[in-house]
């Protein structure tokens, strides 16, 4: 049950990132970069496949110039 709700959280947060990544017509590689990343991960996570630490979300937030709370599920 848990990894569902881990799963679902993962799939959210990698929702948002793709639609602030597009919004700004940026591809993977460019916001991996900017945050200072490996691009196959960023695509990981963009998918929903891979966890990040509060690290590396605020390095995303920061590539993308958003608020950690865009990216955040309530």
């Amino acid at each position: 049950m848990k990894r569902q709700r881990d799963t679902k959280i993962l799939n959210k947060i990698g929702d948002k990132l793709k639609v602030a990544r597009l919004e700004k017509n940026l591809t993977q590689l460019e916001v991996a970069k900017k945050a200072g990343i490996n691009g196959n991960y960023y695509a990981k996570v963009e998918r929903g496949e891979a966890s990040l630490s509060v690290i590396t979300l605020l390095k995303l937030v920061t590539a993308l110039e958003l608020k950690s709370s865009d990216l955040l599920p309530n």
